[in-house]
């Protein structure tokens, strides 16, 4: 299973998803799908754009975990 972290991130750097979307420019759709780790998929553009906002590599992004 794959766990997403953009919550911690956002509330770390105290963000709203309105914050995310309008930095990266990612749909205020595609962010919460990624909040709420209820994301089927995410392409590479949406995940380097959060590296980027976040300054971070992609393992502080997202996490696999035991099932």
């Amino acid at each position: 299973m794959i766990k997403c972290h953009l919550a911690r991130l956002m509330g770390e750097h105290k963000m709203k998803v309105v914050d995310v979307a309008r930095k990266t420019g990612l749909n205020r759709s595609t962010i919460t799908l990624l909040y709420k780790e209820t994301a089927q998929r995410a392409d590479f553009d949406t995940i380097d754009k959060l590296c980027d906002l976040f300054h971070c590599k992609v393992e502080d992004l997202f996490e696999k975990v035991a099932p």
